[in-house]
């Protein structure tokens, strides 16, 4: 049964395959001999087009040379002074002769030292000379026939449309050279009637001389009227010098066009004719539009059809796979989401344990006893501590554990942790550290970057069995987050990278290593909590934890973290010794409702020489804050049945603001909402140093702001 639905199946995609093929490969087939058609459209158009500009060309120029001809027959034998003495009857008869040719400008005489005797436009002459223009040097050495000049701009004080000669050379008596007679066309003219039959979108015309000078052009030009040295149309001229036909990219505008050119019987030029490619290509374009919007729908129809049988006969399997799928992804949120509540419900109780504890043990160790008992004490202690590291990584893996963010030179930071990592690995480990002396200001909590750079020196140690290096850079460079509705931005941030020269991190568990307890150690060398406390704690920190190795050949840690605009601040100072000055005398009202924690927390307190008030909760806290004066400060855990420590210290500010307030956290996933309130919290278990340092820094803070 089931290998006949997997054959159905592979039958059912094998038809949709060739749904999509079949009319991909036709219109695919179809669509290259529409273009070939196109082309051979396009080139019957092209050279047509050639063929009427030829022949236009071809009249302009025989008419001009009719003109030139009937001047030199209204002149011959006459000698330059005679023709001077005849200026004024000889400038009616050339201006009649302008005004039945359009596409001339003017007509000019000329003598044999290039001084104008008599023309079209004006009379008298002014003594202008003019033996510098291209039209009147060709014909000084040697008779040239009829020469086709350079698109110039008139001479003053003559004004106008630029033009370009046709001229012819004179002959005196003898057969010796006398001077010129020169025709002045316009390139208006020539462009006109290109404009007129240029109406296919993409058209190009031209009439250009041999040489690459351009006389005449559709679209026009502005600035350099000459085709480059080493144009591909001119290699073209000198290759098939008669006609042409080819795709260039010009070197004037950039424009790749099919190309067609003919030159003129018996004259040095060539007309051009021309489509833009992109127009041949658009045509094409438009053509295949047209077809796909009959085609696209029944196709569609035909795929969708096959899909939809493919879809029903798949669903079992499909659904199937999700479910499975669905399932797995289930109980996998689930056992973390269990963790999760187990981490924090069994922190706070355990913290608080741990506390008892830890006090009682050094309620003990004040009195006298033998060498034996405080072994036990210390053996106590010690326990105490591996358990608070213990719930630390728990709680840093469950982003759930309270930090003391503070603003540190991070290149400072680490180069005062290097001592401590060089210890943590062994002696056949070299390590590095690259740092900018320029100080980086990053917000976090100093003690856990300490716990993370630690887990990770630690995990490349042990990726290095035989030796080798450890490289730790701190720098800043570009990211890209995400900002506001989801676009990007991009901003500098500041990085620890850490490298080693290990085995490297196969692919297959790269994705897990930062999961709890997964850990690829025996089980008296690693918890699988290590990397969870590095990752938890990068997140709670705003920033974000990448890994790229590859076996064999290492593996580099990068944690990116945000740059605070705020200077770096000095680390706390160092415990206050008991019943310092700074805290001796002070009333605090100690608010915790686990009747041992408060035995404990009341003793650390009476140790640094303060009063002690005791409330079992909240609501007892606020009722000694009605009645008692002189309080100087509040000590609150911040779970407690009812009223929570955090809403406490809300009313105090309110009502009490001249009194501090410090929170205290086992655990509690309100103790980011109070740190962002400005709150000061100090963790569980806590020592009497750490909780006489934050009293006396609390107290001190406040005496200042009342001073100011």
């Amino acid at each position: 049964m089931l290998t006949a639905q997997r054959q159905s199946i592979r039958l059912l995609q094998t038809v949709l395959a060739a749904a999509v093929a079949v009319p991909a490969l036709l219109f695919c087939f179809a669509a290259w001999q529409a273009y070939k058609n196109d082309e051979g459209v396009a080139e019957d158009q092209i050279h047509r087009s050639r063929d009427v500009l030829n022949e236009h060309a071809l009249k302009v120029f025989e008419a001009v040379e009719r003109s030139i001809a009937q001047v030199n027959e209204i002149i011959r034998d006459m000698p330059d002074q005679e023709i001077s003495a005849n200026q004024e009857k000889l400038h009616d008869r050339l201006q009649r002769m302008v005004g039945s040719s359009p596409e001339v400008k003017s007509f000019w005489i000329f003598d044999r030292n290039g001084r104008a005797l008599v023309n079209s436009i004006g009379y008298p002459m002014p003594m202008v000379d003019f033996s510098d223009r291209d039209y009147f040097k060709a014909h000084v050495e040697r008779d040239v026939g009829t020469f086709i000049g350079a698109v110039l701009r008139p001479r003053a004080p003559y004004g106008g449309s630029p033009f370009f000669g046709v001229s012819r050379r004179r002959m005196g008596p003898d057969g010796s050279f006398a001077g010129i007679i020169q025709a002045s066309v316009l390139p208006d003219y020539f462009e006109g009637f290109y404009a007129k039959i240029g109406k296919a979108p993409g058209s190009y015309f031209s009439l250009i001389r041999d040489d690459g000078l351009i006389l005449a052009r559709y679209p026009a030009l502005s600035g350099e009227m000459r085709l480059p040295a080493h144009d591909n149309l001119l290699k073209a001229f000198r290759a098939h010098p008669v006609e042409g036909t080819l795709t260039l990219t010009s070197l004037i505008d950039g424009v790749s066009r099919r190309v067609s050119y003919l030159r003129l019987p018996e004259l040095p030029v060539f007309v051009l004719s021309g489509l833009e490619t992109t127009a041949i290509r658009d045509e094409w374009i438009s053509q295949m539009s047209r077809h796909l919007i009959f085609g696209i729908p029944a196709t569609g129809a035909l795929i969708f059809l096959v899909a939809l049988t493919l879809r029903r006969t798949t669903r079992m399997y499909e659904e199937a796979n999700r479910r499975e799928v669905a399932e797995g992804a289930l109980k996998h949120a689930q056992r973390l989401e269990a963790l999760g509540r187990l981490t924090g419900g069994v922190a706070h109780d355990f913290n608080n344990l741990l506390m008892v504890v830890g006090g009682s043990a050094r309620k003990l160790r004040r009195t006298d006893k033998d060498a034996q008992e405080l072994r036990s004490l210390q053996m106590i202690e010690a326990a105490v501590q591996k358990g608070e590291r213990l719930t630390r990584k728990l709680l840093a893996f469950s982003r759930r554990q309270s930090l003391s963010p503070e603003i540190i030179d991070l290149p400072e930071c680490v180069r005062k942790l290097r001592a401590v990592l060089e210890q943590s690995v062994q002696d056949d480990v070299e390590m590095e550290l690259v740092a900018p002396a320029k100080a980086i200001a990053v917000k976090v909590d100093p003690d856990e970057l300490e716990i993370a750079l630690l887990n990770l020196a630690l995990n490349a140690r042990d990726a290095m069995p035989h030796g080798g290096r450890i490289k730790i850079t701190v720098g800043t460079a570009p990211f890209t987050t995400k900002a506001g509705h989801g676009d990007l931005a991009e901003h500098d941030m500041a990085f620890i990278e850490l490298s080693d020269t290990g085995v490297g991190i196969p692919d297959s568990i790269r994705e897990r290593i930062f999961e709890p307890f997964f850990t690829t150690k025996s089980v008296d060398k690693g918890t699988g909590l290590g990397l969870s406390q590095v990752y938890g704690f990068v997140q709670q920190s705003n920033g974000a934890i990448t890994v790229s190795s590859a076996p064999g050949g290492g593996a580099t840690f990068r944690i990116v973290l945000p740059i605070s605009a705020d200077a770096p601040a000095p680390r706390s100072a160092q415990p206050f010794e008991g019943g310092s000055k700074e805290v001796g005398g002070a009333t605090v009202l100690l608010v915790e409702d686990h009747p041992d924690v408060s035995i404990v927390a009341a003793d650390y307190l009476e140790q640094s020489g303060c009063e002690v008030l005791l409330a079992n909760s909240a609501e007892a806290a606020i009722d000694v804050l009605n009645k008692r004066h002189g309080i100087d400060l509040v000590l609150s855990d911040i779970v407690m049945p009812g009223m929570s420590g955090l809403e406490l210290g809300r009313l105090v500010r309110e009502y009490h603001p001249e009194i501090p307030v410090i929170l205290a956290s086992g655990y509690s996933d309100k103790a980011a909402v109070a740190t962002a309130e400005g709150f000061t919290l100090i963790p569980k278990p806590y020592s009497p140093e750490s909780l006489q340092r934050i009293i006396a820094a609390k107290l001190d803070e406040t005496r200042k702001l009342r001073v100011v």
